[in-house]
């Protein structure tokens, strides 16, 4: 387990899967029907490409962090552009906080790129009740799109 500013980040060896058909509805939600995904190894992460004909619709990439006590299991993407597309909580696995799954609180990430700061309390306001999810969440995010952002300015991910 990788320590990050206070939160833990499961190692993606040791990552919780995600449901096939959680990660499947989760691509179709963000980029509608009929796409193609290809799974492309990168510095030994996995990322999914999204698109649809010859059009790049964007990536998406399924992560874990670890709430209180549990994995949280959730998906960032983004878009072709280096800026977030949405952040979609696939499993929630603590008793309490399942407020960062909602729409509400996710859809402040949409539009973010790699220079956003990505801060509780700056541009991401925490939840009462789920502080420890919502910063832990929000710093895998954070971590996810600079990831993402620097494979695609190097060239790793087209």
């Amino acid at each position: 387990m990788l320590l990050l500013a206070g939160a833990a980040i499961a190692a993606p060896l040791r990552a919780q899967e995600a449901p096939p058909k959680k990660v499947t509805a989760a691509i179709e939600r963000l980029f509608g029907k009929a796409t193609r995904v290809d799974t492309i190894a990168v510095d030994g992460r996995r990322v999914l490409r999204i698109a649809r004909g010859d059009s790049l619709l964007g990536f998406a990439q399924v992560r874990n962090v670890i709430g209180r006590d549990q994995p949280i299991t959730f998906l960032v993407a983004i878009d072709p552009a280096n800026r977030l597309k949405d952040v979609d909580v696939l499993v929630y696995r603590e008793p309490y906080g399942g407020e960062v799954a909602y729409d509400t609180w996710r859809k402040q990430f949409r539009g973010k790129g790699a220079d956003a700061p990505l801060e509780i309390g700056k541009d991401i306001r925490s939840i009462s009740g789920a502080t420890i999810s919502s910063r832990s969440v929000t710093l895998g995010v954070r971590q996810a799109l600079s990831e993402l952002t620097a494979w695609r300015q190097q060239g790793k991910l087209k």
